[in-house]
């Protein structure tokens, strides 16, 4: 699974999970009660009452991030085998400051942490990719290794076989590949089940078809 700002994540068999983006829609009105608040008259009544409508509104757009990310996090760690991430450097990505309110606002540690413990809850397996793995600049299709793939082309193009296709599906399914690798890791090492806690799940909910990953930006 690729994570990214416009969505909040594309996952290797072509799911896409929006990025609500709560902020971004309130922006406007946030403004507009934190002037009210500073123009009312310091310790007045009125003053309070324009703060509770700055702290409701507050509420409101975190609370629409957090039922974004819940019902997310919850569908894949229960209808995915193997959920494969990046290892994210957030505070390395906070320090774009045109991108970095943007980045805060997708939560993307918040998404990461929900994962890990909604993936134990389910039977699920969380593998994190290395911080360095070329997911975004390989071709999912041949393999070639790109030198370098800027955040504004959002079609990846092989120049190696040709092959066009989304830059983050093209993330998500090098990513996808991770998954299938470290099981055959796992299993090499004696691992009689794919992975822990799947008997006693839901029979027929999963098979190894389903298998998809997580990445970001």
């Amino acid at each position: 699974m690729d994570l990214g700002i416009h969505v909040l994540a594309t996952v290797s068999d072509g799911t896409v999970v929006e990025n609500p983006q709560s902020l971004r829609g309130r922006a406007r009105k946030l403004k507009h009660l934190q002037k009210e608040v500073s123009r009312k008259q310091k310790e007045s009544r009125n003053r309070e009452k324009a703060k509770r409508r700055l702290s409701r509104c507050h509420a409101k757009v975190a609370d629409i991030r957090k039922d974004a990310l819940h019902k997310a996090t919850t569908m894949l760690a229960r209808t995915k085998l193997a959920i494969v991430v990046e290892t994210l450097r957030l505070k390395n990505m906070v320090k774009n400051h045109p991108l970095a309110r943007a980045i805060s606002e997708a939560s993307f540690g918040e998404f990461i942490r929900q994962l890990e413990y909604k993936c134990q809850w389910y039977g699920s397996r969380l593998v994190k990719a290395d911080p360095f793995y070329p997911s975004t600049k390989r071709c999912s299709g041949c393999g070639h290794v790109k030198e370098d793939v800027s955040l504004s082309e959002r079609t990846y193009s092989c120049d190696h076989c040709g092959m066009v296709l989304d830059r983050d599906l093209n993330a998500s399914r090098n990513l996808a590949m991770l998954a299938v690798s470290s099981t055959e890791r796992v299993n090499a090492c004696g691992e009689t089940r794919f992975m822990p806690g799947l008997a006693g799940a839901a029979q027929g909910s999963r098979n190894p078809a389903s298998l998809v990953p997580v990445t970001n930006v």
